[in-house]
């Protein structure tokens, strides 16, 4: 069966935004995938990786490069409501924007919707 290995993220800056995700989640660095232009983080299921823009030509994606716009959200799940409150703040002193404060949604999740320091949307989630 297929499973969810990676998810990257184009990042300006691979040290600062993975060493934010390591800052508020508490994810730990696989440093032995670390390179130049590649930091990868355990989140404890599954791992996220951060490309540095020379990524794209590497990839032969330079045609794709355009980073302007919401191409993709970030979901971190926490084990309480709590929680989501807590970690809110500690993202927001880190860098990132809080563009809706933590609510209960119609599908009984609570949830809060941030951008990290370089703009990618992500949410903190707990299922109710």
């Amino acid at each position: 069966m297929a499973h969810l290995s990676y998810v990257n993220v184009f990042a300006r800056d691979v040290v600062a935004l993975s060493g934010f995700y390591m800052k508020v989640f508490g994810f730990k660095e696989i440093e032995e995938i670390r390179s130049p232009i590649f930091r990868g983080l355990d989140t404890g299921k599954s791992s996220l990786g951060f490309n540095a823009l020379d990524a794209y030509d590497l990839l032969k994606l330079s045609a794709y490069s355009d980073t302007r716009g919401v191409k993709f959200l970030l979901n971190i799940d926490v084990d309480s409501k709590e929680e989501v409150d807590s970690m809110v703040p500690v993202a927001v002193a880190a860098g990132a924007t809080l563009i809706k404060a933590p609510y209960e949604t119609y599908y009984h999740w609570y949830q809060a919707v941030l951008l990290d320091p370089e703009g990618n949307v992500f949410r903190i989630n707990h299922m109710l």
